[in-house]
């Protein structure tokens, strides 16, 4: 009997120890967003963590498919991002139900800056030169 209880308080003592040792590592707090609604507007996404929830809502019909709507559920922002890699000179503009819009240039694939998307609806239209003179431009559907 006494050797039972010897062998059950040493192999307690065991587990108490490698519990302590190998403690579970502490999770780390969500984040709050960096801007809500209309103090997103004009910031560049990739300096705020509104990327980090990011999704698409909205994509072009072209036959390309040259633009996507990107949407922030924490910030409640929308921002426009080329899928194609734009040449020089091309631009997105990104607007909202309430009047306001912003214009992005660069080339390549690149985003826009973000605008309010909180309880509005916002879209992007992307705006390149087209090789045979003049432009093409293509816009998502709206969120």
């Amino acid at each position: 009997m006494r050797n039972r209880i010897a062998a059950a308080s040493l192999s307690a003592g065991v587990l108490l120890v490698a519990g302590l040792l190998t403690a579970p590592a502490a999770v780390a707090a969500p984040t709050a967003p960096s801007c809500v609604g209309s103090a997103c507007n004009g910031l560049n996404p990739a300096n705020t963590n509104c990327q980090n929830d990011a999704r698409t809502v909205g994509e072009s019909s072209d036959p390309m498919g040259a633009m996507e709507l990107r949407y922030s559920p924490s910030c409640r922002a929308a921002w426009g991002r080329f899928k194609i890699n734009a040449p020089s000179g091309s631009r997105i503009e990104i607007k909202n139900s309430q009047g306001k819009k912003y214009t992005t240039r660069g080339s390549g694939k690149f985003y826009s800056v973000m605008i309010n998307d909180k309880d509005v609806k916002a879209w992007a239209c992307g705006i390149w030169p087209s090789e045979f003179g003049g432009t093409n431009t293509a816009c998502t559907s709206g969120y």
